[in-house]
């Protein structure tokens, strides 16, 4: 029953797993560039321009100098095409990319597979290890006090 439900969040503490993806350029984003270098938040959402998907990565970007303040790299990441993501992310400013995971392959990885994605938040250490790991819209300032 993963498939429908998704499974379990990845622990804090553990190593984050490896990906390349698109954004919604075409540009490639591979996390393991990130190590040693910045941490990184991965914000796994369902559908663009959806109310509470719009609501939580509106609330990023209304925070966004706090984020970069921090050094931190930001990456949404859902199933959507690459048009649906410039479009979203044209819509309502939002000053990090959007990525493609085509078949979920990387929700799922990260415990956030499953019929629909799984809203799913990490935080991810210098050191490539998982500091935060929480299911829904965790507020920015929770996010951020993991990574500091």
């Amino acid at each position: 029953m993963a498939w429908f439900f998704g499974g379990e969040l990845l622990p804090v503490g553990s190593e984050a797993p490896d990906f390349q993806l698109a954004d919604e350029q075409g540009r490639p984003v591979q996390l393991s560039e990130y190590r040693g270098k910045q941490p990184v938040v991965l914000v796994f959402y369902p559908m663009d321009e959806t109310a509470v998907c719009r609501g939580q990565l509106c609330e990023l970007r209304d925070h966004w100098d706090r984020f970069t303040e921090q050094g931190v790299a930001v990456f949404g990441v859902n199933p959507g095409g690459a048009a649906s993501h410039e479009k979203f992310k044209r819509n309502h400013g939002f000053p990090f990319p959007l990525l493609v995971d085509e078949g979920k392959k990387v929700a799922s990885k990260y415990g956030a597979g499953g019929l629909l994605v799984k809203r799913s938040v990490y935080a991810i250490g210098q050191d490539g290890r998982i500091v935060f790991a929480e299911r829904g819209k965790p507020s920015s300032e929770t996010i951020l006090a993991a990574i500091s």
